[in-house]
C-alpha cells in the first residue's frame, strides 16, 4: 500500500482544516503565525531529518511511500511537517478556546521543567555517542531552557495541551514505526538511538514531538502578540 503514509498526512489534516472555519473559533486567522512558525521549524528539522536520512540513522520502506522524493526525503515526509503541526496546534488552540483555563501552576511547571531538563542531561551525559539522542535531546534542553527562562507562560499553556496531543500522535507515530501493519513506514538505527520504545515508538520521539510543536507555537505566539499590539 504506497499511499500509506499519504493517507496518515491527508487524514491527520482534514478535519481540523474543515474546522478551522467554525465561525465562533476561526482558527484560519491564526495562520499567518502558524505557517511563519512551520517555515521556521522546517527550517530546522528538514536538514537533520535529511542529514540523518543520508547516514543511514533513520529511513522509510518503499512499501508504505509513494516514491516521490525531494532532496532524498519522500514527499510525504515534507508532508508531515506541515499537516501535523497544523492538525496539534489547531488541537492546541481548540483547548485553550473550550477551556480557557487549561494551564500549569508555576509550580506545576517548575517541577515538570527540571524533572525533564535532569532526565535528558543525564541521559545524555551516558549517552552521547548516539545521534538521534544527542540532537534530539540537545535541542530540547536549549529550546526548553530558553523558553522557560524569558516565557514561562507560554510553557504553562503549552505543556498541558501537550500531554493531550501526544494520544493522537502516538497513534500516528505508531502506525509510522509498525504498529498495526506488517512492516515499518519509518525504521531506525537502533544503534544511534536508546533503544527504549514505547510499543513500537523510540522514546526520542516524544521529545522530537515536543520541541517540533514548541518550536511552531512559540512562533505563533510571537506573530498573534505582536499583530495584537499592532492592532
Amino acid at each position: 500500500m504506497n499511499t500509506l503514509y499519504l493517507y496518515l498526512n491527508i487524514g491527520s489534516l482534514i478535519i481540523p482544516f474543515l474546522f478551522s472555519f467554525y465561525p465562533k473559533f476561526q482558527f484560519y486567522k491564526l495562520w499567518k503565525g502558524l505557517f511563519i512558525g512551520i517555515i521556521i521549524m522546517m527550517a530546522l528539522f528538514i536538514p537533520w531529518d535529511i542529514i540523518f536520512t543520508n547516514n543511514g540513522f533513520w529511513g522509510f520502506n518503499n512499501i508504505y511511500i509513494s516514491g516521490f522524493k525531494l532532496l532524498n526525503l519522500p514527499i510525504e515526509e515534507w508532508l508531515f511537517f506541515i499537516c501535523i503541526p497544523y492538525a496539534c496546534m489547531f488541537t492546541h488552540y481548540s483547548l485553550r478556546y473550550f477551556y480557557p483555563k487549561l494551564a500549569f501552576g508555576k509550580r506545576a511547571t517548575s517541577i515538570t521543567y527540571i524533572i525533564l531538563q535532569c532526565i535528558m542531561i543525564i541521559t545524555l551525559w551516558y549517552n552521547y555517542d548516539k545521534w538521534y539522542t544527542l540532537i534530539n535531546f540537545g535541542y530540547a534542553i536549549l529550546l526548553l531552557g530558553l523558553v522557560y527562562n524569558l516565557k514561562r507562560e507560554q510553557l504553562q499553556k503549552f505543556l498541558p495541551t501537550f500531554i493531550i496531543i501526544l494520544l493522537p500522535f502516538f497513534l500516528i507515530n505508531g502506525i509510522l514505526t509498525g504498529s498495526f501493519i506488517e512492516n515499518q513506514v519509518v525504521w531506525y538505527n537502533n544503534t544511534e538511538n536508546l533503544g527504549i520504545r514505547i510499543f513500537t515508538i523510540p522514546i526520542e520521539d516524544s521529545i522530537y514531538a515536543l520541541t517540533m510543536l514548541l518550536t511552531v507555537f512559540v512562533v505563533m505566539e510571537k506573530v498573534n502578540n505582536t499583530e495584537t499590539a499592532i492592532d
